[in-house]
């Protein structure tokens, strides 16, 4: 907050706030078009370790993998034109797999938009289809606020990935403006009738199936989901790349509803008359094609995900 009073660059202020998220480790490929924010993370280099890549593709699948390993959003910074192209791959992956993800774009200075300057690209444009959020910060006085709020949108309901284009001299100009930590996000929870129906629900049960799946899954979650699990004797199935949720010598598990799942698990998963998704979307490899549900809601479905729009979205 001191440094308010004195300003600081707009590549300062992007580097600090990265900090202020708890970023401790970012993914690169070196460009012109962020030189000042490269200074800027020098300046906090015993804070945060930017890890330097030979190819964006690399470093975006590496800033993915972080934020499926610690459920805290992975940061991956590239430079226009073809790097972010090279990213975009890493984008749709984290947009499938739920994964909470930032990716700062350098961009083309401000006066030279829509001129088609060299590897100009509208980024809004080229990455809605593939992100929960794209935007770009062009006024260095709005960093905090929009670096605050693309990490809040990264972790909040499902999470995913948020492009962040950052305009070429926007980082050379000085604000005074503090910066903002990260939101308390509190995780959703079932209505207050919800457990008690699944239990009774459960109870008539005689061929139920547990599938677990999804992202930012904590070791406490996963051991209590376990003990759940286990304590109720089901079948345990997970989703497609989900094998760590579960412990796959337990004699509960039964394999991964992913591609080219088991045949037996499938006709397993086809015969159950109560599936529990915890945690997964009811999307194209969980449902084999969408071949594995009756449309018509003949399995009776309790599903557990932190998005209330993907509840019986398919």
């Amino acid at each position: 907050m001191t440094e308010a009073k004195t300003g600081r660059t707009g590549g300062k202020l992007l580097a600090d706030a990265l900090v202020a998220q708890g970023v401790t480790h970012a993914f690169c490929v070196p460009g012109e078009s962020y030189l000042d924010l490269l200074d800027g993370l020098y300046s906090v280099r015993n804070r945060l370790q930017l890890v330097t890549c030979r190819f964006e593709a690399g470093a975006i699948h590496m800033a993915e993998a972080y934020g499926k390993l610690t459920g805290k959003p992975g940061v991956a910074i590239v430079t226009r034109g073809p790097g972010a192209c090279h990213a975009a791959i890493g984008v749709h992956v984290a947009q499938q797999d739920s994964t909470p993800l930032v990716l700062l774009v350098g961009q083309i200075p401000i006066e030279e938009t829509d001129r088609e300057t060299f590897q100009e690209v509208d980024y809004r444009r080229m990455f809605s289809p593939i992100a929960k959020w794209v935007t770009q910060i062009d006024d260095e006085k709005r960093i905090p606020e929009l670096m605050a709020h693309a990490f809040d949108v990264a972790v909040s309901g499902r999470p995913g990935p948020v492009v962040i284009a950052i305009s070429e001299e926007m980082q050379k100009r000085m604000a005074s403006v503090p910066d903002i930590g990260p939101a308390d996000v509190l995780p959703p929870h079932p209505a207050p009738d919800a457990v008690s129906r699944m239990m009774a629900m459960l109870g008539k049960a005689k061929r139920p199936l547990a599938v677990l799946g999804g992202s930012r899954w904590s070791d406490q979650g996963k051991a209590d989901i376990r003990d759940f699990l286990l304590a109720n004797d089901l079948p345990v199935a997970v989703g497609f790349r989900r094998q760590g949720i579960f412990d796959g010598n337990s004699e509960n598990y039964v394999g991964d509803l992913g591609v080219g799942a088991d045949p037996g698990l499938v006709a397993h998963a086809k015969d159950a008359d109560l599936i529990i998704a915890i945690g997964s979307r009811l999307g194209e490899t969980f449902s084999q094609g969408y071949t594995l549900l009756d449309m018509a809601g003949a399995t009776p479905i309790v599903h557990v995900y932190p998005e209330q729009s993907e509840i019986g979205r398919v």
